[in-house]
C-alpha cells in the first residue's frame, strides 16, 4: 500500500491535543493511517509487531478521550506502545526506535512526559496506576484520570492480582482495561486464560446499568456507603442470572464489556461513558495480536517480533543458519531434549517464553515433562522447587533480567533446602536492542551471595552441553547455568557429555606477563585480543574460570602468586561479580597484584546493537587489547 495513505489525517497529528481536534467519524480512517505506518515501518526497522498492531484503535481511543498528559496512561510492558509514541510528539523519530541514540524501545519518562511508567516486565501497571490514583487524592486533584492497561498474560502475573486486590481496598477512581487477546508472546495459558474466555456482559445489560446507576445517583443512594450496597446486591443479582462469577466485580472492581477492541467508536462511547464513574472500574475488551496484517493474525508468536519482512507480501526475511553456529537457546533446547529422553526425572519449566527459551523442542516431543507457567516467575522458580522435593529434576529456564523478580524464591524455595533445581538463565548480559529493562546485567551478583547455589556460565557451546549434564547428576543442588542470547562460537556444537567437575576452571593458554580470568561466552573476545597482543611481544596467560560459585581456588592461588598484572573478563555489572570475587580472594589471601575488572559499568546501559554496546562498555576486543597493552608497555615491556 502507498504511503500516501497516512498523509491525510496521521501528518497533521503531532501531539493528542491534535487527534482531540477530529470529528469522531475520522477516527477510523487515522487508526487505518496508523496500522499502515506502522507495518511500513517496521519492515524495515524490526520491532514488536503484533502487539502493537492489536492496540491501534484502543490507542487512539483512549488518547481521544482523555486528556494525556495530565491523564495518566500506564502501559503494562511496552510492546503495544509504537501507536502510543507515534501520537504523543514521536512520528517523526520513530525511524530511529531501538537504535543507538534513538528511541527508546518501550515507553519511558525519560523519554516523554506522556510515558507515565516504565514498562519494560509484565504485570506492574494495576500497582503503579493505583499509586498514581491515590497520589492524585491525596493531592486534592479531582480532575486527573487514571488508566491502567494490561493484557491477559500479563494478568497471570502474581503482580496484577496484589495490586488487584489493593485497588478493591483503596480509595480510587482508577480505570484498568484488560486487553484480552488471549496471547503474550506464546500463547497464554491457565485457569485464567479460560475465566477470559467465558466471562461475558452483554451490551444491553450495560445500558441498563448505567442509566439505573445516573437515577441512583441523583436520588442520594450512592453515598455513604451505598454504592458499596448495591454493587454488591446488583452482583448477587448478575450471578444468579448468568450463572457465573465474576471475580473483578467480587473484588468491588465495576465490571464492563467484553467490548469489541478494534472498533474505536464505540471504544470511544465506552470510555466516555465510564470515564468519570467513581471507584475502580475494568474495561474488558477482546483484541486480535497482528490486526490487519495477515500473516501476523495467523502466526502471531512469530510475529511477536518478526525482524525484517515485506510490508506488501508478509514475506519474512529469515537468515541463512547454514554453516552458522547455532544461538545458544537453541543448544540448551536440544540438549535438555536429549538429557531428558536419558534421565526420566528431567522435567522442564517455562514462565510464558517457551519458544524465546526454546523450552518448545522438549515440549513437541515430551509435552507430558514441559510446563509453561505464564507470566509468573517466582512461581516458576517455587514450583520448580515443589518438583525438586519429591524427586524430580527441573530444569527452570527464565531470561536474566526476568529472574530478578524471583530473587526471594530462589533463596526461600530452593537454596535453603538445597533442591536440585537447574536454573538456566537465558539472556545472559548485553542482550541489544530492548535496552535497560532487558539486560542480564545483575545475576552474576544478585546470585553469588545465596548460600549452596552453584553458579557457572559456558565458554562455548560444548560448555553448555556438559555444564547441563553436570547438573542433573545426583546430590547436586541448586544449579544456575548463564548463558547469552545469540550464536555460540562452534559450527560443530554437538559432543559426548562430560561432567565438568563443580568448582573447577581450566587454564587455556599460558604466558608469562599478565592474567586474564573470564567468565562466560565473552571468553572468546580475550582470547582474540590475547592472539592480537602477542603480535607485540606480550605473553598473556588465559584462564576460563567457569564457575563463579564455588570459585577455583587453586587457579586464583596459581595467578596471585605469579602474575603483578590480572584483568578480570565479565558480561555482567562490574559490581559483584566475577572481579569482585576476584578482588576479595586476593585480600583474604594477602595477594596484592594489580587488578583491572573490566565489566557492565555501574550504571542501565541504553538500548543499540550487541557490538556497539560492548564497545560502549569497554567490554569488546579493541578494550581488552587496549587494556593489556596499558598494563604490560606501559611497565617497558617490547
Amino acid at each position: 500500500m502507498s504511503k500516501d495513505i497516512y498523509k491525510n489525517i496521521l501528518s497533521t497529528i503531532q501531539y493528542p491535543d491534535d487527534l482531540r481536534r477530529l470529528k469522531l467519524s475520522q477516527l477510523p480512517r487515522l487508526c487505518e493511517e496508523l496500522r499502515q505506518f506502522i507495518i511500513d515501518e517496521l519492515s524495515h526497522n524490526p520491532g514488536h509487531f503484533g502487539s502493537t498492531l492489536g492496540v491501534i484503535e484502543l490507542t487512539v481511543a483512549l488518547h481521544y478521550v482523555y486528556n494525556t498528559p495530565n491523564d495518566r496512561l500506564v502501559w503494562d510492558v511496552g510492546h503495544q506502545a509504537y501507536a502510543h509514541k507515534i501520537l504523543t510528539g514521536r512520528r517523526e523519530q520513530f525511524h530511529t526506535n531501538r537504535k543507538y541514540k534513538g528511541l527508546k524501545p518501550f515507553p519511558s519518562p525519560d523519554e516523554s512526559e506522556y510515558d507515565t511508567f516504565t514498562c519494560g516486565h509484565a504485570s506492574n501497571s494495576i500497582s503503579a496506576a493505583l499509586g498514581m490514583a491515590v497520589a492524585a487524592k491525596k493531592q486534592g486533584d479531582d480532575k486527573r484520570r487514571v488508566v491502567a492497561i494490561i493484557g491477559d498474560g500479563a494478568m497471570s502475573g502474581g503482580l496484577a492480582f496484589e495490586g488487584l486486590n489493593n485497588v478493591s481496598e483503596s480509595e480510587n477512581d482508577m480505570l484498568i482495561i484488560l486487553n484480552d487477546n488471549k496471547m503474550s508472546i506464546d500463547r497464554s495459558v491457565g485457569g485464567f486464560k479460560q475465566y477470559l474466555l467465558n466471562l461475558t456482559t452483554t451490551p444491553s445489560y450495560n445500558k441498563w446499568r448505567f442509566r439505573l446507576a445516573k437515577v441512583l445517583r441523583r436520588l442520594g443512594c450512592m453515598k455513604n456507603g451505598g454504592r458499596e450496597r448495591l454493587i454488591r446486591f446488583n452482583n448477587s443479582v448478575k450471578s444468579l442470572l448468568t450463572k457465573q462469577q465474576n471475580v473483578f466485580e467480587g473484588m468491588n472492581i465495576r465490571y464492563f464489556g467484553p467490548v469489541d477492541g478494534h472498533d474505536v467508536i464505540e471504544l470511544v462511547r465506552v470510555l466516555r461513558t465510564i470515564k468519570d464513574m467513581r471507584g475502580p472500574k475494568m474495561l474488558h475488551i477482546h483484541t486480535v495480536k497482528g490486526r490487519g496484517f495477515a500473516s501476523a493474525e495467523e502466526d502471531p508468536t512469530q510475529w511477536h517480533a518478526p525482524g525484517l519482512f515485506d510490508a506488501e507480501t508478509g514475506e519474512r526475511f529469515e537468515t541463512h543458519d547454514e554453516g552458522k553456529p547455532p544461538r545458544f537457546q537453541d543448544v540448551f533446547g536440544h540438549t535438555l531434549l536429549e538429557l531428558a529422553k536419558q534421565n526420566k526425572k528431567i522435567v522442564g519449566v517455562t514462565p510464558a517464553m517457551p519458544t524465546g527459551s526454546s523450552l518448545n523442542i522438549m515440549m513437541e516431543k515430551l509435552p507430558c515433562r514441559c510446563f509453561d507457567v505464564g507470566i509468573a516467575e517466582g512461581h516458576a522458580v517455587t514450583f520448580s522447587g515443589g518438583m525438586a522435593k519429591d524427586g524430580l529434576i527441573p530444569f527452570c529456564n527464565i531470561y536474566s533480567s526476568f529472574l530478578q523478580r524471583a530473587y526471594d524464591n530462589i533463596i526461600h524455595d530452593v537454596a535453603i533446602s538445597r533442591l536440585n533445581v537447574v536454573l538456566c538463565i537465558d539472556r545472559g548480559g548485553l542482550v541489544g536492542e530492548d535496552g535497560p529493562t532487558h539486560h542480564g546485567a545483575f545475576d552474576l551478583a544478585f546470585l553469588r551471595p545465596i548460600p549452596n547455589l552453584t553458579i557457572a556460565a559456558p565458554y562455548d557451546e560444548h560448555e553448555l552441553r556438559n555444564l547441563m549434564y553436570t547438573a542433573q547428576l545426583p546430590n547436586k543442588g541448586p544449579f544456575a547455568i548463564r548463558y547469552p542470547r545469540g550464536r555460540g562460537k562452534l559450527v560443530d556444537w554437538h559432543c559426548p557429555f562430560e561432567e565438568l567437575p563443580v568448582g573447577k576452571g581450566r587454564k587455556l593458554r599460558d604466558g608469562d606477563d599478565i592474567a586474564i580470568l573470564s567468565i562466560g561466552s565473552i571468553g572468546n573476545l580475550a582470547a582474540e585480543a590475547i592472539e592480537r597482543v602477542e603480535t607485540k611481544g606480550i605473553s598473556a596467560a588465559h584462564y576460563d574460570m567457569r564457575y563463579l560459585k564455588p570459585i577455583d581456588e587453586d587457579i586464583l592461588h596459581e595467578v596471585g602468586s605469579k602474575y603483578k598484572y590480572i584483568i578480570t573478563l565479565e558480561n555482567g555489572t562490574i559490581k559483584g561479580g566475577l572481579g569482585s570475587a576476584v578482588l576479595e580472594f586476593m585480600a583474604d589471601h594477602g595477594y596484592h597484584p594489580d587488578i583491572h575488572r573490566m565489566g557492565i559499568p555501574d550504571e542501565f546501559v541504553e538500548h543499540g546493537s550487541v557490538p556497539e554496546l560492548c564497545r560502549i562498555c569497554g567490554i569488546d576486543a579493541d578494550s581488552i587489547v587496549r587494556e593489556i597493552e596499558q598494563k604490560c608497555l606501559r611497565n617497558n615491556k617490547p
